[in-house]
């Protein structure tokens, strides 16, 4: 089961293409892919209500024709990976968290109600 059958019926809503980030190695690949195309980081806690509003609000707001791969890094398994980013992209942790990385730099990044998905596709495209 995805990250979607835990907030909702699949009915409810589009199936949003997650790629789970779950390997520290695999922060590399992610800013290197994000020269040839756009990789959103998104920081979720699964313990936290507002973070699960979020990260709902962003599943209906997303479309998967969006020129953009898409993670999802569960926070409360892997801070570890959450602290890399940071380091890697200077931007302050916050949960939750969405960072948008384009030719390996953070060209967005936004928290809690402020994460948009219409706003991530928009700057996603080249």
């Amino acid at each position: 089961m995805g990250w979607n059958g835990l907030f909702g019926s699949k009915s409810e809503r589009v199936s949003t293409p997650w790629k789970h980030l779950n390997g520290p190695d695999q922060l590399d690949g992610i800013v290197t892919d994000s020269t040839t195309r756009p990789q959103l980081i998104f920081k979720h806690s699964t313990r936290c209500s507002i973070s699960s509003m979020a990260l709902e609000r962003f599943e209906r707001e997303w479309d998967s024709a969006a020129a953009c791969d898409i993670w999802l890094l569960d926070l409360l398994q892997h801070r570890d990976i959450s602290n890399a980013i940071a380091q890697r992209t200077g931007v302050m942790h916050q949960s939750p968290q969405a960072i948008l990385l384009v030719g390996g730099d953070a060209v967005y990044d936004a928290s809690h109600s402020a994460i948009s998905a219409r706003e991530v596709m928009d700057r996603s495209v080249r």
